[in-house]
């Protein structure tokens, strides 16, 4: 009896052994979320700190003495060019004109009967002409005069938006004053400049001669804002120029766009985020923050899916990072397999079932921000 449950228990282990084949049960290899890499063209953008800038600005001044009668507009509101602001009081200016246009008149009508008798010889030549020149003097008189009169309704110079007045009723302005009674500056559009360093600057210039990177088309080369409460300015703007000096203190160039400001959304001083295309790469890959580890050295590496389900440690470069995406500048190619979720499961040369990855941000429009980069891309 004990011989045959010896021999049943021997042929159950062998059976059970025979069943196995030496290979690991299918439930034990690990399931791996991964995201197929997919190159594409992705635009290089770079966030660069600045300011707002009005497109005219204009001081408003007297341009003859007199003591201010009324104001004629309302402070902080928008003015017409030509809009009259201020009355100086115009009544010493009259009386100048009044006279001056009597002694006109006057000079005219002797002129008028000087003419006959210079014709007939009854009277010089030299006379005449004399008179003729007083004529026109007085006439010059009336038209400085005139001018004078009108210079005491002080008139907008140009439109736009006009400060708080600096002088009240009352007050008294001399021509050639320092002081400006007010400010009138056109806020659309509306300048932002911003200062980019050299040192980007020809790195950028470097990659686009090498081929790495391509010039944007004009309708991508649309400038973004982003205010300083961090919320995005709804309106597009296009780079205006760029300064061709650098500044021997900052080690920068000015870049300036020029943004729409219907609503005065955007006023002068404002301290704001510019984001401007600076190259095309036309076969960029962007990789999911996660999926990017760093060994001991911190260089990055990914953890790739090959065709027999197994798994190789890929050693990689990465450049500019946008909303926690990686621009992979080497180290992978389009249609490979990179593994997202899972990671602590696997090692290199182990067997995985690879699925789709369940969590993982969509790049956002294929356009890279340069304000932040990895150690790698260095």
């Amino acid at each position: 009896m004990r011989l045959k449950l010896l021999s049943a228990s021997v042929v159950f282990l062998l059976a059970a052994c025979d069943q196995g084949g030496g290979q690991p049960a299918a439930s034990s290899v690990p399931q791996v979320g991964v995201t197929t890499v997919n190159s594409q063209p992705v635009t290089l953008l770079t966030q660069l700190p600045g300011r707002t800038n009005a497109v005219k600005t204009a001081e408003v001044r007297p341009q003859v003495s007199g003591v201010v009668q009324k104001l004629l507009f309302t402070e902080g509101g928008e003015v017409k060019a030509g809009q009259p602001l201020y009355q100086i009081d115009p009544a010493t200016y009259k009386a100048a004109y009044d006279k001056a246009l009597a002694s006109w008149q006057n000079d005219a009508m002797v002129v008028k009967r000087y003419q006959p008798l210079a014709a007939a010889h009854a009277i010089s030549q030299q006379t005449y002409d004399d008179a003729v020149a007083a004529e026109r003097s007085a006439k010059a008189d009336v038209e400085t005069a005139k001018v004078n009169l009108d210079y005491t309704l002080v008139k907008a110079p140009i439109a736009g938006h006009i400060s708080r007045s600096l002088v009240t009723a009352g007050a008294l302005v001399t021509n050639g004053q320092s002081d400006y009674l007010a400010t009138i500056q056109q806020l659309d559009p509306i300048y932002v400049d911003v200062s980019e360093s050299v040192a980007d600057l020809l790195r950028l210039r470097r990659a686009m001669a090498q081929g790495k990177l391509a010039k944007v088309d004009d309708n991508t080369a649309a400038v973004k804002l982003q205010l300083e409460d961090g919320s995005a300015y709804p309106l597009e703007g296009k780079l205006a120029f760029s300064e061709v000096n650098v500044s021997e203190t900052t080690g920068t160039v000015v870049l300036r766009a020029v943004f729409p400001n219907p609503h005065n959304e955007l006023l002068p001083g404002m301290y704001v985020h510019a984001i401007l295309p600076q190259g095309v790469q036309q076969q960029g890959i962007l990789l999911p923050q996660e999926a990017i580890m760093h060994d001991t050295k911190g260089q990055p590496y990914v953890y790739v899916v090959k065709g027999d389900s197994s798994v190789e440690q890929r050693s990689i470069t990465t450049g500019e990072m946008v909303k926690g995406d990686w621009l992979v500048n080497s180290g992978l190619k389009s249609g490979e397999q990179v593994i997202v979720n899972g990671l602590q499961s696997v090692r290199s040369g182990s067997k995985v079932k690879a699925v789709a990855a369940t969590t993982q941000d969509t790049p956002d429009a294929g356009s890279v921000s340069l304000s932040m980069t990895d150690p790698s891309a260095q």
